[in-house]
């Protein structure tokens, strides 16, 4: 955990080690989560899709597709 300040411009500095948790540097884009009293950080994916997947759990068997569109 570390202590930051809010500047009068209302700006913050993310400390070292959160930087290099997240694996960002200068100019990289993160997103803002606010839940509650408490903020997050993340890292912006680079595809939404990738970032979401297996979300829903184990993905359909290899061969589903193609069971299917035989089915029809």
């Amino acid at each position: 955990m570390a202590e930051v300040k809010l500047s009068s411009k209302n700006q913050i500095v993310v400390p070292r080690e959160a930087r290099k948790a997240l694996g960002v540097g200068a100019g990289a884009k993160l997103l803002v989560v606010v839940r509650g009293d408490s903020v997050i950080l993340r890292r912006k994916p680079k595809s939404y899709a990738e970032a979401i997947e297996g979300l829903a759990g184990t993905p359909y068997p290899s061969d589903y597709l193609e069971q299917e569109r035989k089915s029809w």
